[in-house]
C-alpha cells in the first residue's frame, strides 16, 4: 500500500511528521511514568496519539472544518506537554528526559499557530 507521501512529487506534511517525532520521543518517558502513574502514562498516550490523528484528519479537509481539526491537534499538544511537566513536578521523569519532547511540542505548537491563524 502507498501512501500520498510516498509518491513522487507529493511533499510531507511536516506538522504531521514532527506529531510522529513527538510520539516516538515518548516510548521511555510513558514506561517510567507507567511504573508510577498508570493512568496519566494512558492520557499522555491518547493525548499525543491525538495530535496525530487530528492533523491527518485536517489535512484532509478543506476550509473551517480543516482549521477545527488543526485547533483540536493544538488542544492535544497543550494537554500533552501539561501532563509532562506535572510527572516532572511529581519527580516521576527528569527534566533531561522530557527536554526534546517539550522542544518538539514547542515547535509543534508554533506550526499549528500559523495553520490556524
Amino acid at each position: 500500500m502507498t501512501t500520498a507521501t510516498e509518491r513522487t512529487g507529493v511533499r510531507d506534511f511536516i506538522a504531521f511528521e514532527v506529531s510522529l517525532e513527538i510520539v516516538s520521543s515518548l516510548r521511555e518517558v510513558i514506561a517510567q511514568i507507567r511504573k508510577h502513574e498508570a493512568s496519566i502514562a494512558a492520557q499522555i498516550v491518547r493525548s499525543a496519539s491525538s495530535i496525530c490523528a487530528n492533523l491527518a484528519e485536517g489535512n484532509g479537509r478543506q476550509g473551517k472544518d480543516r482549521v477545527r481539526f488543526f485547533r483540536i491537534a493544538a488542544g492535544s499538544a497543550e494537554e500533552t506537554r501539561a501532563h509532562l511537566r506535572v510527572a516532572r513536578a511529581w519527580g516521576w521523569v527528569r527534566a533531561n528526559e522530557i527536554e526534546n519532547t517539550l522542544r518538539l511540542l514547542d515547535r509543534e505548537l508554533a506550526m499549528l499557530w500559523r495553520l490556524t491563524h
